[in-house]
């Protein structure tokens, strides 16, 4: 019995990490065509009907180019970091908590802060690794500003998880099954979105790649298959970001169609946000994370903290 879930376990993981990658191939599609449509031209929509195998021809031609070396880089770290990664980003789906089959943590929101720090390391190591200054001083902002975001994504988390009193992420369900979390906590749902956006190096928050100045930031002397690793971690991150989001705040994991609509939604809002919004300014997200969401997630958390007390 206990090899047959182990094999269970595996099969599993694999189908997760096949839908992921799946997934983030269409949200490839969904935001060059959104942002063709926002900025009036056509997204791409030759290859197949609508476009539809553009994700597909795209993977081929990447993982196929030439790969190129810089002349003075650390071999083994830059080659390996990319791929660390992927990996690294793939194992924070495993947060997603199913009713069966699949493990469900009972420290879940640890996991998940756990596999964010060490995101950070493998952005900072690609960065140094190529021994470009351009890479390096973009590897060096990426890493500051996920640092600072995760101080606020961590104490905005704490006051969901003090309304439940459980890192478990399967009971945010339960406990949403009346009223949703967004409309007891809206500012702070809010903040976590924009906090999302600047956790995973998005517009309006993708200081990481300011075109004018740092020329596309830490992965500037990556191609080919290292190049396509990171894109494909940066854009699970995203959908990672968009669930988190729909479990802590707009009634958690529910195997319908309802939740993969909010889930395509959420991941729309990204996008949207993308082909609207100019670039802030470096100094002014610096002080967004420790001026503004910093004290307003601590009084929010003082006042859920005092409000369970008193229940």
């Amino acid at each position: 019995m206990m090899i047959n879930d182990i094999y269970m376990y595996i099969i599993g993981v694999l189908i997760l990490l096949i839908g992921v990658m799946v997934g983030v191939a269409f949200l490839t599609l969904l935001e060059r065509q959104a942002l063709g449509y926002i900025q009036i031209w056509k997204g791409p929509n030759k290859v197949g009907y609508m476009g539809i195998l553009q994700p597909f021809s795209d993977v081929i031609k990447l993982f196929t180019k030439e790969q190129t070396y810089p002349n003075y880089f650390n071999y083994l770290v830059y080659y390996f970091f990319p791929v660390v990664s992927f990996i690294v980003t793939l194992m924070s789906w495993l947060l997603i908590p199913y009713y069966f089959n699949l493990i469900s943590f009972n420290l879940g929101v640890l996991f998940f802060l756990c596999c964010t720090s060490i995101g950070v390391f493998t952005v900072m190591i690609a960065g140094w690794s190529s021994n470009s200054n351009y890479a390096l001083l973009g590897g060096l902002r990426a890493v500051a500003q996920t640092i600072f975001y995760e101080v606020s994504l961590a104490l905005i988390m704490l006051s969901s998880i003090i309304m439940i009193m459980d890192f478990k992420m399967i009971n945010f369900f339960f406990y949403q099954e009346l009223i949703w979390f967004f409309f007891l906590m809206m500012p702070l749902a809010l903040c976590w979105l924009s906090s999302s956006l600047a956790e995973t190096n998005r517009t309006p928050f993708d200081f990481a790649e300011g075109e004018s100045e740092l020329v596309s930031g830490f992965n500037v002397e990556y191609s080919s298959g290292g190049f396509t690793l990171i894109f494909l971690s940066e854009y699970s991150s995203i959908l990672f970001m968009s669930m988190l989001f729909i479990l802590l705040y707009m009634g958690g994991y529910s195997l319908s169609l309802i939740f993969y609509l909010k889930l395509s939604f959420i991941s729309f809002v990204f996008v949207w946000i993308r082909g609207t919004l100019p670039r802030y300014r470096y100094d002014k997200l610096m002080y967004l994370s420790w001026k503004s969401y910093l004290p307003v997630s601590l009084n929010f958390l003082m006042f859920f903290l005092g409000m369970k007390i008193f229940f």
